[in-house]
């Protein structure tokens, strides 16, 4: 199931992204295998996604055992999150800061249906695409997008909001050279 993340769901959604980045820890790049290692998302930035209507969660059914903290009797019967997508705005676009799913539950389509929750806000919003930066050579990055309708931008096709996230990105370790901007129109 996937819904609106709450306030409350923030906790575990900085779990699912730490469980979901160290599989970068599985790469023979050590340029990427570093980020298996990185912080996640922070507290008030996810505060502010949650907010703004723009952060989506997937819950595992409590009998699922991909779910990470199974059905403690306090959410009504519901399950843990396995998934969560945030969403900013650039240039116009929805642009995905992140979609994390927790390795016990990748390959049941929780990644795509958390994309897909974003195109109904972007489309309510008049955002005209969603776009989103990943690593090239990454399989579950670059060529899983490409398998969901988003293209790789040439330099010239980067707005000055998605250049500058780029820029911000190489600043905090993610090499330029290993990173592609994305874009995926809302109608397509």
């Amino acid at each position: 199931m996937i819904r609106p993340a709450r306030l409350s769901d923030i906790e575990a959604m900085q779990r699912v992204g730490a469980a979901a980045g160290r599989r970068f820890a599985e790469i023979d790049d050590p340029r990427i295998a570093a980020c298996a290692d990185d912080a996640p998302l922070p507290t008030d930035a996810l505060r502010r996604w949650v907010d703004a209507g723009r952060a989506w969660i997937a819950v595992a059914d409590p009998a699922d055992p991909a779910d990470p903290e199974g059905d403690d009797g306090d959410r009504g019967g519901e399950g843990g999150v396995v998934g969560s997508i945030v969403v900013d705005i650039l240039d116009g676009n929805a642009h995905i800061e992140e979609v994390s799913v927790v390795p016990a539950a990748e390959r049941r389509g929780l990644g795509s249906a958390l994309l897909d929750a974003v195109l109904p806000y972007a489309r309510r919003h008049g955002h005209p695409a969603v776009t989103l930066t990943t690593f090239a050579d990454v399989p579950w990055n670059r060529p899983w997008y490409e398998r969901r309708g988003f293209s790789v931008l040439a330099p010239g096709e980067v707005g000055p909001e998605l250049a500058a996230r780029m820029l911000d990105e190489a600043a905090h370790g993610l090499d330029p050279d290993l990173r592609v901007a994305m874009r995926r129109p809302v109608d397509a």
